[in-house]
C-alpha cells in the first residue's frame, strides 16, 4: 500500500498535469471504460467484462469527440491489459491520453517535453544512481539510427526476420535516455496501425515513444483518419487475433466517425512510470495504491 506521501506525490502529479492541459485551453474529457467493440491490437490482450471488455485504451471514443467538434482534449483513466505484470507493467494502470487538431507528431514531442519539464518543476532527474538532464531540447533519435546503432542492422531487415520487437526490447530500450530524455520516431508503418505514413517515406509512419533512463514514458502519432486505410489495418490486426481464438469485432461506428476527424495528433503517456522517473520508484509496484497482492 502506498504510504501518505507516496499518495501526496501521486495527488501532485495528476494535479499539475491538469493544471498544464487546462492552462492550454484543453477540455478534460471522461469516455466508457466498458465498451462493446475495442481498438483491433494482436499484441494487446483485453479483459472481458461480461460479453464486452475493460478499456485497453480511450483513443476511440477521443477521436469520436474529435469528430464531434473539439480540438484539444484531454483524460486521466484507468486501462486494462491482459497478462501484463512486472516490473514496468501492471494489468490495471494509470493513462494519461491527450489530442490536438491541427498538429502532427513534431509539435507534440515538443508538448511532451513541456508537460514532463512542468511536472518535474526541476532540470534534471535520477534514475538508477545516473543524473539524467531534462535541459530541452530532448534527442530526437530515428528508429533506423537506432537499429544501425545498437544491433548493426536496418529496421527493416529486422522486420522481415521477424526481430524487430526483441532486439527493440533487449538491445536498444536499454540504452535510451541516459543522458537526456529519447524520441524515438519514424516506425515502420508495418508497426503503426493507428499511425500516418510519411508523406516522402510510405514506408514510415509518423509515430515516436518516448524513453527515460530505459523506460518508455509515452506514445505517439500524426493520427491516421484515412477510414479506408485504418480499416485495412484493423482487417490485419483482427486476421492477427483471430489466429488466437480470440473474439473481436471491426469498430464501425468509430471508423464512421472517423472521416469526420481533421488532420491531429495525439499520445498516450503512462502516469504510473512518468510518476517512478519522478520519485526514484525502482517498480511501478512502488507508485500505486494498491497492487494485487494487497487487495
Amino acid at each position: 500500500m502506498l504510504s501518505p506521501q507516496g499518495l501526496r506525490q501521486r495527488s501532485d502529479l495528476f494535479q499539475a498535469v491538469r493544471d498544464f492541459f487546462r492552462s492550454r485551453s484543453y477540455i478534460e474529457v471522461d469516455t466508457p471504460i466498458r465498451q462493446p467493440v475495442i481498438l483491433p491490437e494482436a499484441e494487446i490482450v483485453p479483459v472481458s467484462s461480461g460479453n464486452w471488455f475493460l478499456q485497453t485504451s480511450p483513443e476511440l471514443y477521443m477521436k469520436r469527440l474529435l469528430a464531434d467538434g473539439n480540438s484539444r482534449v484531454f483524460q486521466i483513466c484507468h486501462c486494462f491489459r491482459q497478462g501484463e505484470r512486472g516490473r514496468l507493467h501492471l494489468e490495471e494502470f494509470s493513462m494519461l491520453e491527450w489530442y490536438h487538431t491541427g498538429w502532427s507528431y513534431l509539435e507534440l514531442m515538443a508538448e511532451c517535453e513541456e508537460l514532463i519539464c512542468a511536472v518535474m518543476e526541476r532540470q534534471s532527474c535520477v534514475r538508477c544512481e545516473k543524473d539524467i538532464s531534462l535541459v530541452r531540447p530532448w534527442i530526437r533519435l530515428s528508429v533506423e539510427e537506432a537499429f544501425q546503432q545498437f544491433c548493426g542492422l536496418s529496421a527493416s531487415l529486422a522486420v522481415e526476420q521477424g526481430l524487430f520487437d526483441e532486439l527493440l526490447v533487449e538491445k536498444i530500450e536499454p540504452e535510451l535516455g541516459w543522458k537526456r530524455p529519447v524520441f524515438l520516431y519514424d516506425y515502420p508503418v508495418a508497426l503503426a496501425s493507428l499511425a500516418r505514413e510519411k508523406p516522402d517515406a510510405p514506408d514510415l509512419a509518423e509515430r515516436f515513444e518516448l524513453y527515460i533512463g530505459g523506460v518508455e514514458i509515452a506514445n505517439g502519432f500524426s493520427e491516421l483518419t484515412d477510414p479506408d486505410v485504418q480499416r485495412q489495418r484493423f482487417t490485419e490486426e483482427l486476421v492477427k487475433i483471430n489466429e488466437t481464438n480470440r473474439l473481436q469485432e471491426m469498430p464501425e461506428i468509430f471508423l464512421k466517425a472517423l472521416r469526420d476527424v481533421p488532420d491531429c495528433a495525439g499520445i498516450a503517456l503512462g502516469l504510473d512510470r512518468l510518476l517512478m522517473i519522478c520519485t526514484g520508484a525502482d517498480s511501478i509496484v512502488d507508485v500505486v495504491p494498491f497492487v494485487e497482492n494487497n487487495l
